[in-house]
């Protein structure tokens, strides 16, 4: 049971879903998403809703246009083909500058965890802005340490050593910075396809060509094989900890994992060939972000790592957006995966849109630092560790955490349902709220649907009100990613909507 607030009242809801399901109890089986009437007799209904957005304050559509043209860097992407207009937000849902409602299914690039304009945060960062902005930490406020004390408990272990950044980008730049102080080395591994951010501090460690550009990168950095059980070259039916599994045949034994066996090997090849004796660390997402929701291996995390320490390097999680309770069955992303990191990066859901970020880690780790000066001007500012307090009040108040994994199954099993149904879903995969669909031109060759066909089916997915994330390096993997708050009556509304898209789109194939 968890309380949830998607109108001006609180409401309760309750699901009832089936245990862990195989691959033959639920692909064959018959939808549970409706087919709704509309005018033309397919468009879904919206749930309702009953807060109001006020009028737009700011520029018009058309100013907004022009002044981007002129006055922001032509690489400041937009997404659809007509942009979207956001000039205020409530919860799971966003309004644009004519009123419009949508159901917003990314929060912001997984940023909005507890949901727009939470009422406890707002009230939090209400009533900071009223007492004190900011100052430097280099003298005491009560925030930063009440923060840091709350913060902490959430980790295991001795993971109790915070230091607080603005953005996932700076925390994963601190991560690799503490990693070769503490170590005395400098090499580094990082995943093919992960992303840690976009300084140029990072390029290496973030592999995804479309992110690069034509400067040097890199330099100490070393990217593994991926191991990506759909698209990997290892890959079955038994391999990812997701009510979902790929379609593709298995050749596991009892309790061994044939895939993840073959990707160790490639692991353990790239210490052996490409590295010194000893090595600074080895970076990875929980599950991968914008490289489409990647799954790895049950077991493999824990194995790697094992690899890295017996080198002398440092294991760093990258939680930027698999933290706080998202995947559902665990707090932490890591902790499905049944290991200890050194240092847990996080960001994004942490301040709920709020720019804040942090690296949490050892006292022998983080305490490195006083070999020379350190200071971040804002990191721990009064304003955001009053957001980030009422962040972590929210979620457990709210039941957050058990809302994902209830709310994230149903998705996942609605979604394998509909690789059943159309040709062009290749894979289904993920947990909780964190949920990747991949499109491809057959479920045979897994060539990735074109980028002109995605963009077909994303639009008309924007036009019926709901907002999907898109991803992965060929950008043909949907990303189901919302604000935690969601409902399942919202979830039943955006599956329909994405079926309904899928249909016109095949209708004018």
């Amino acid at each position: 049971m968890a309380l949830l607030r998607c109108s001006k009242a609180w409401r309760k809801i309750s699901f009832s879903l089936p245990k862990q399901p195989t691959v033959s109890n639920f692909v064959r089986s018959k939808s549970a998403v409706p087919e709704m009437s509309t005018d033309n007799g397919t468009t879904p209904s919206m749930p309702p809703c009953d807060f109001k957005p006020g009028p737009l304050v700011g520029p018009s559509l058309d100013d907004v246009k022009q002044i981007r043209k002129e006055k922001l860097s032509a690489g400041l992407m937009t997404y659809y083909r007509t942009p979207v207009y956001i000039h205020q937000g409530h919860m799971q849902w966003l309004f644009d500058n004519e009123g419009k409602r949508y159901l917003d299914m990314f929060a912001g690039i997984v940023t909005v965890s507890v949901g727009h304009c939470h009422p406890k945060v707002n009230k939090a960062l209400h009533d900071q802005v009223d007492r004190l902005w900011h100052t430097t930490n280099i003298y005491l406020h009560p925030n930063i340490h009440e923060y840091a004390e709350k913060l902490t408990s959430k980790l295991p272990g001795n993971l109790k050593v915070c230091l607080f950044t603005n953005s996932g980008s700076e925390a994963n730049d601190l991560a690799l910075h503490l990693a070769r102080l503490y170590t005395g080395s400098y090499d580094v591994i990082s995943f093919r396809n992960a992303y840690h951010g976009m300084s140029p501090y990072l390029m290496g460690l973030t592999a995804l060509s479309t992110w690069h550009y034509q400067v040097p990168r890199g330099f100490g950095i070393h990217n593994t094989m991926n191991p990506d059980v759909y698209r990997g070259p290892w890959g079955g039916k038994n391999c990812r900890d997701s009510p979902v599994q790929t379609n593709r045949d298995c050749n596991c034994q009892a309790g061994q994992c044939e895939a993840n066996d073959m990707y160790l090997d490639q692991f353990n090849d790239l210490l052996k060939h490409s590295l010194p004796k000893r090595i600074a660390g080895f970076f990875a997402e929980s599950m991968q972000g914008v490289g489409g929701a990647v799954q790895y291996p049950r077991g493999f995390l824990k194995d790697a790592f094992e690899m890295v320490r017996s080198k002398g390097g440092v294991c760093i999680a990258d939680e930027v957006q698999t933290g706080f309770g998202r995947l559902g069955s665990h707090y932490w992303g890591f902790e499905s995966h049944d290991v200890m990191p050194d240092m847990v990066v996080i960001a994004k859901g942490m301040g709920n849109g709020f720019p804040l970020g942090a690296v949490i880690t050892t006292p022998e780790i983080g305490h490195c630092l006083s070999q020379a000066l350190h200071f971040n001007t804002y990191g721990g500012n009064p304003m955001a560790c009053a957001v980030g307090s009422a962040v972590l009040d929210a979620i457990e108040e709210d039941g957050l955490q058990q809302n994902c994994e209830e709310v994230g199954t149903y998705f996942l099993l609605e979604f394998a349902k509909m690789r059943e149904e159309f040709e062009c879903i290749g894979d289904v995969r993920g947990k909780g709220l964190m949920v990747g669909v991949e499109m491809v031109t057959d479920k045979k060759s897994r060539t990735p649907l074109p980028a002109a066909d995605m963009a077909d089916i994303w639009e008309e997915t924007k036009q019926m009100g709901v907002l999907f994330g898109k991803g992965g390096l060929h950008g043909n993997v949907f990303r189901i990613k919302p604000p935690m708050c969601i409902t399942k009556d919202d979830a039943t509304f955006a599956l329909a909507v994405f079926r309904e898209a899928l249909k016109r789109y095949l209708a004018k194939k």
